[in-house]
């Protein structure tokens, strides 16, 4: 372990400092200040743009919502006061509540609403869903909004409520203005927190600061729903890329909050009397394989089929987490125990078999193609997954590329529609909370829009067909069915591979209380003693 003085020089070279503070950061240092180190650079700030969770955290830091969802998955108001439908299920009509205020000054009207949620839909495939059915928009007021649909859609409150990438977050309406396909250059929210860009400094630190004005809902936080209530002047985001370096300044008080510590750390991090594990995300988290469908070799549906049956689930969680108890074997593209969950999987077993995709490989004709599998080196949670997925890829026939980057990289290049060769990629690997792929709706991977699809971009018709049909479905045991048959479609097509769940808690300095369990790394409700 690094003597206090060791952990200070590295503290020093990720950028933590006061002199490297504006004067007006150097004022609010001297308040009570939550330091935290995120699970990644934060490099993109539009929460629409990318579905990386460190720009979503950042998203609920600085922004608010319509509605959320509690963490027994109900949906209740955020920044609504209350709604209608009519008896066709047709006109829905909402009121904000009093007292939304942008970080400018302006108060939040129903127009920022409107092109907020046009602009979150021109990015999401649950706001997609919902943009298609919408016939028209209206704004009657300054504090209501209506949407008049062409046919019912009986999940709205859910798609307005969703609490994971990308997040139906609301900004000023000048700023949604901006195309879903080009990034915001504006940074104005109307939550808990302010975002202070003056003191952001991509690979060190972001810095929020709290929102005097922000008026919380009375009801007590649950999941992403409640009262927003702010108990810290000031949070740092303290970059710090080595999981030892995170530990060790943890242990030595230098920052509050470890937001994933590498796997291998938790035996010691319970030994220790002034730190405490909290799981964000009790509902854990899934590892997946993400397919580029546009070029070689993957454009081939029977390739995909292979690489599906060569990776299986074991070897990567048993070598990225490694700990028992933390990750566990699921069938099912839906997290095992919640509502649409099924082990009809079809082609797919979950388990490794190189002697058969081996096989399949030679039958769909692969001619050595390289696979170009985009690896990042600083986060933690997944660094050791490429490397399995290489092995067990070469294992069954395939060649493998691995090229080698920071996170903020991948999700820069995954963007990119280039051939791999060109700067593009054939695969890469993430993972997904529970909260994000609890049926097919929200799944990003069950975007098959073609180009207007989520990194990857598969074109599937039928898939948006049956989702069309979830969404028009009247009992949950109908949902169900139709959850079943879009899971089966997608192992079909070979949407992506999911390769198990496990679970990363944070870790914490004991004087720090009120963590919420809400799936998203939030800071309010937080206080330091």
């Amino acid at each position: 372990m690094a003597c206090l003085s060791g952990v200070f020089k590295a503290l020093t070279t990720a950028g933590l400092t006061l002199a490297l503070l504006s004067p007006a950061g150097m004022a609010l240092a001297q308040g009570k200040t939550l330091k935290v180190v995120p699970h990644a650079n934060l490099t993109v700030l539009d929460p629409m743009w990318t579905t990386a969770f460190i720009t979503r955290n950042h998203g609920y830091m600085m922004y608010d919502t319509l509605f959320g969802t509690d963490l027994e998955g109900k949906v209740k108001p955020q920044m609504v006061d209350k709604w209608s439908v009519s008896k066709d299920n047709l006109l829905w009509t909402f009121t904000l509540r009093d007292g939304l205020e942008f970080h400018d000054g302006k108060a939040v009207n129903s127009e920022d609403v409107v092109a907020s949620l046009k602009r979150w839909g021109s990015r999401d495939s649950f706001g997609g869903a919902l943009m298609r059915s919408i016939d028209s928009w209206a704004t009657p007021d300054a504090k209501t909004f209506t949407i008049k649909l062409k046919t019912p859609f009986g999940v709205m409150l859910e798609a307005l409520g969703k609490p994971s990438s990308n997040v139906p977050f609301i900004m000023p309406a000048r700023i949604a203005a901006t195309p879903g396909t080009e990034q915001i250059k504006e940074h104005i929210g109307s939550g808990p927190y302010r975002f202070n860009p003056a003191d952001f400094k991509a690979g060190e630190r972001v810095i929020y600061t709290k929102n005097e004005k922000y008026k919380p809902r009375s009801e007590p936080a649950n999941g992403t729903t409640g009262g927003k209530v702010v108990n810290v002047d000031r949070v740092e985001w303290i970059i710090i890329r080595d999981a030892q370096t995170q530990f060790n300044a943890l242990i030595a008080g230098e920052v509050d909050i470890v937001e994933q510590p590498a796997f291998e750390q938790y035996a010691s991090l319970k030994a220790q009397k002034d730190i405490a594990i909290f799981d964000m995300s009790p509902a854990g988290s899934q590892y997946i394989f993400r397919f580029n469908h546009l070029h070689k070799p993957f454009d081939n549906v029977k390739i995909r089929q292979a690489a599906m049956v060569a990776l299986g689930q074991e070897a990567h969680l048993k070598t990225q987490v490694g700990t028992p108890g933390l990750f566990k074997f699921c069938k099912s593209m839906y997290p095992c125990g919640t509502p649409f969950a099924s082990d009809n999987t079809g082609i797919y077993t979950g388990t490794a078999d190189p002697k058969k995709a081996a096989q399949m490989l030679k039958d769909a004709g692969y001619d050595g193609t390289p696979v170009v599998l985009m690896r990042p080196t600083d986060l933690a949670a997944i660094t050791k997954l490429p490397l399995v997925a290489k092995q067990q890829l070469e294992a069954a026939g395939f060649k493998v590329d691995m090229p080698q980057m920071d996170w903020a990289t991948l999700v820069a290049r995954r963007a990119k529609k280039d051939a791999p060769g060109a700067g593009g990629w054939n695969a890469f690997m993430t993972a997904w909370t529970a909260g994000d792929i609890l049926n097919p709706v929200t799944m990003a991977m069950m975007n098959t829009t073609g180009d207007k699809g989520w990194f990857g971009w598969q074109d599937d018709k039928q898939i948006e067909d049956l989702k069309a049909k979830f969404i028009g479905a009247s009992t949950d045991a109908e949902k169900k069915k139709i959850a079943e048959q879009i899971q089966l479609r997608a192992m079909e097509t070979a949407t992506h591979v999911h390769l198990g769940q496990y679970n990363n808690p944070a870790a914490h300095r004991k004087n720090i209380t009120g963590i919420l369990g809400t799936g998203a790394q939030v800071y309010w409700g937080v206080t330091k003693n």
